[in-house]
Order: C-alpha cells, then structure tokens, then sequence
C-alpha cells in the first residue's frame, strides 16, 4: 500500500498586522504545492487585521483571541485546530518564497525518516533590501552548504545538533514538522515574549536523530528598525536570557551534543545582554550578567566575555 502524502497546515499568528498580512497570506496562496489548509489566528488585534483575514473568505481559517495572549498561544492555538499531517509556520511580517512547501513535500515523501526539515532564509530590512542568508553566517551552516548536494539538500545529524542550537540558524518560517511530532512536545511554552521559538526547536531537536536541510532560501525573515529588540535592546535581552535560562533547566534529559549547545546559547545570551547593559552606560550590571557563565562553567570562552566588558 502506497503510504498518503504528507499535507501541510500552514499556521500564520498575527496581532495588529494589518500592513503585511496578506503579503504573507497570498504567498502561502501562491505555492507551487499547495497547502492543505491555511490558519490564520489573529491575537486580539486592534487595527485593520481581521477585516483583511475575513477578505479571504474560504481560502483560510480565520481564529482569533479576543485577549492577547501572545505569539506561543496563538501558533498552539492553530496547531490544536489544524488537519493537516505537517505543519508549518509563517508569521505575518514575513513570507514564503514559492517553492518553500513543494521542497519540503517532495523531501519527506522520498525519505519519511526525516524527524523535520529546515531551510535557508534570507533576512530583508523593511524596505525588501537583502542583509544576506541565515546559513551563511554561521559555521556550521557553512558546513551544511558545502555538503549540499545539486538538489540543495543536506541532512543534518547528531554531529552538528550542538552547534545548531548553540548558533540558531534554523527558523520558524522554515520548520516543517510532524502535528504528532508537536502535539507530543506540547507546543511552544507560554510567558516568554523572546527566544521563545528557540525554546521549542530545542526540544524539538533533541527528540531527534536526522533533520533535513533545505540549503537555498524558502522564505524572508523581516528585520524591522521598531522591533521590540531595536526598541529596548536591554529588555528584550532579558527575556531573552530568561527563556533561555528555563531552558537550560530542561536540558539535563536532553543528549550531550544538545545539552552542549545549550550551555552555549545561554552564555552568549548572557553575554549580549551584558553589551545591551554596557551600551546603556549600565557597566556595573553588564558585569554582573556575565558572571554567572564563569561561576557555572569555567571556561577560555566565559573568561573572554568577562573581559569583553570589563575592558569595554
């Protein structure tokens, strides 16, 4: 019997997106493989936002939270909701390049043993110009570029899981995974408003053994001058390295390799909350941010970023 296959809920969490949802929406319409079911959540926005998701019609799924609850209970409200066997993600300031389903739908069919794919992703700032590609800036993306085949393909195992959580380079816009996969992890966490998805594509990860890689980009990663990061970079560190800090406290049932990469996100979480302190004339306090990593674990590395910022 031929196995059935794979169809894609594509989830598109929104709140106050009424300037760029339907650029995101039509490029899921625009696929060269269609998805099975679009799911659009808005999360109690107060603008413009729901009459553009009701324009649509029939061609998405139209939620929405009549209290804010954030971007973690909005993308699980819509994988509850979701009939498709995969999912995928979209947030409503970004897009798909047309091609971004197909490749992976092709992908999966040829090799079900895939745990989930990923991809390569362009970063644009708000005006569509081009600030480069996800996996070219880390070395271990580099190494999954030079192992590409002429099909773009890599799959990524065990060998470099510590350097992919440590370096982050895979990112929701480009995640395929199994609905069973997700629903087992129980979504992404709530209460975290940064690295949130980090949170998640941790554990992912470490319930995994092969992961396929998609080496050209499939999608744009918007990087906006008013993000709440660009806005109050030392808030936006803090929660960062809260999140991380939960995470870490999970990372003792997780494999060397990804308990590795842990260790090493959060001292460079530390570390670039240190430099948003420093920058705000805070020095004392971007001390103090740093420590930890070298109380922790003693390390070459711990002890630079000390000196990193008592140097100035």
């Amino acid at each position: 019997m031929t196995a059935a296959l794979p169809t894609f809920s594509v989830i598109i969490p929104v709140f106050n997106g009424a300037r760029t949802l339907a650029r995101a929406i039509d490029s899921v319409l625009n696929q060269a493989a269609s998805a099975h079911e679009i799911i659009v959540v808005d999360d109690a926005s107060t603008d413009a936002t729901p009459g553009i998701a009701k324009a649509y019609g029939g061609k998405i799924r139209s939620l929405r939270f009549e209290r804010n609850q954030g971007v973690s209970a909005a993308r699980n409200h819509g994988a509850r909701a979701a009939t498709g066997s995969w999912l995928a993600f979209l947030d409503a300031d970004d897009w798909y390049f047309p091609d971004r389903i197909k490749a992976h739908l092709q992908w999966i069919s040829e090799d079900p043993e895939l745990d989930f794919l990923t991809a390569d992703y362009e970063y644009q700032d708000a005006n569509g110009k081009s600030l480069g590609r996800s996996l070219e800036q880390h070395a271990a993306g580099r190494s999954l570029l030079d192992r590409a085949k002429a099909d773009d393909r890599a799959v990524m195992e065990v060998d470099l899981f510590e350097a992919f959580v440590a370096d982050h380079f895979g990112d929701t816009h480009t995640l395929s995974l199994p609905k069973a996969s997700f629903d087992r992890l129980g979504g992404y966490p709530l209460g975290f408003k940064v690295c949130e998805d980090v949170h998640f594509l941790t554990r992912l990860v470490a319930r995994s053994r092969r992961v396929g890689v998609i080496c050209r980009p499939l999608g744009v990663y918007v990087v906006h001058n008013n993000s709440a990061t660009r806005r109050d970079p030392v808030a936006a560190q803090v929660e960062n390295v809260r999140t991380l800090k939960a995470l870490k406290r999970l990372a003792p049932a997780f494999s060397p390799a990804v308990r590795r990469g842990v260790k090493t996100r959060v001292r460079i979480g530390r570390l670039n909350l240190a430099y948003a302190l420093h920058k705000a004339g805070r020095r004392v306090d971007a001390i103090r941010a740093v420590l930890p990593s070298l109380i922790e674990s003693p390390s070459l590395a711990s002890v630079r970023d000390l000196l990193s910022i008592v140097r100035g």
